[in-house]
């Protein structure tokens, strides 16, 4: 825990006042604190959240060709696909439940770059996995760095503003961060280096490796189906990079208390169970919260979760050596217990 209490950089707000309280900032703090640390020309420690939102940028174009030059019903539907069912799946499989949590693992590094590799790349784990391991830890509380009690736009600006890494770790904290990131493949930079760049990843290296990516996948949908599909599918991944950034916001009740008996057991943070996140992406957000090491978070016959099948079915083809599954858990522990209470007072 101390670790996490400064392994992400401060904003120049702070997170709480002397009181302990969170600190919410005005939607003026939170832009002039979003520019400040996109621009690299002050700090080229402040490269990472500019590449980040460069690449959404480099996909408005495609976004503004799909909706102006190659719309139709069929490409449409196939945007939606896109952007609402595999990015977002791959976010929760790739992102979320192995970057982060390591709710499973992979056979070997074939599966693990295949996985990693699935769609676009447009979100430096870096970013997300430290960070999210402090979501957890100080959830719906001064530090968490998507905060829903702060505002709209202190999650939405999150990920400039309050997720990166601190750029004043201690080697011994660096190394710590680095093993955060180990098992997903990311060639990070030497304490040195991390010095000189303020992160995890070095700069040459991800931009070589998003030229690759993207060069790859418009050349595969470029062959299947010409620059309309390229141009959707990119378009598409573009409304997806940035609709996520609401996913938190959204997923915290909105900075209120919209937790429902029976459907959110998980009463430690004002993580919901919404039906929209969960179909499209298998993010069952309270049940994760209650069980985060769970490959599964589709507990209930109705929450359908699409990352579990993908993590099942390299299971079952052996590209999954091993997975947490806390289905059961979770039945006898609060499904169950909370049924018989229910029938209980139905019945006095």
């Amino acid at each position: 825990m101390a670790f996490l209490d400064h392994a992400l950089e401060p904003p120049s707000y702070g997170w709480q006042d002397n009181e302990g309280n969170l600190i919410k900032p005005s939607p003026n703090q939170l832009w002039k604190e979003f520019f400040f640390r996109l621009n690299v020309f002050k700090d080229r420690k402040n490269w990472l959240g500019f590449f980040s939102w460069l690449k959404v940028l480099c996909l408005v174009p495609f976004f503004l060709l799909f909706v102006f030059k190659f719309f139709s019903l069929w490409m449409l539907l196939i945007a939606f696909l896109y952007s609402m069912i595999i990015m977002g799946t791959h976010g929760t499989i790739w992102y979320h439940r192995y970057c982060t949590h390591r709710a499973y693992q992979f056979k070997n590094k074939f599966w693990r770059f295949f996985t990693q590799n699935l769609t676009l790349k447009i979100i430096p784990e870096e970013i997300y996995v430290v960070s999210h391991h402090v979501h957890h830890a100080k959830s719906d509380k001064p530090g968490d760095p998507y905060n829903a009690f702060g505002g709209f736009l202190y999650c939405f600006l999150a990920d400039v503003n309050h997720q990166p890494i601190s750029k004043s770790l201690s080697s011994e904290d660096y190394d710590r961060a680095v093993l955060l990131m180990k098992h997903t493949g990311l060639k990070t930079n030497c304490y040195s280096q991390y010095q000189k760049w303020g992160s995890l990843a070095h700069p040459g290296l991800a931009i070589v490796y998003w030229i690759i990516n993207w060069g790859f996948w418009y050349g595969i949908f470029f062959l299947l189906g010409g620059h309309a599909l390229a141009c959707t599918i990119f378009g598409a991944a573009g409304f997806w990079a940035v609709g996520v950034r609401t996913f938190n916001y959204e997923g915290h009740g909105k900075g209120e208390d919209k937790r429902r008996d029976g459907v959110d057991y998980n009463r430690k943070d004002m993580s919901i169970n919404q039906l929209w996140p969960g179909f499209v992406a298998g993010e069952w957000h309270n049940n994760h919260h209650l069980y985060p090491k769970s490959a599964r978070t589709g507990f209930m016959p109705y929450q359908v979760d699409f990352a579990w099948c993908y993590i099942k079915f390299l299971n079952m083809i052996g590209g999954v050596s091993f997975y947490r599954d806390s289905k059961k858990q979770f039945l006898e522990q609060y499904h169950q217990p909370y049924m018989k209470n229910k029938e209980a007072v139905t019945n006095s």
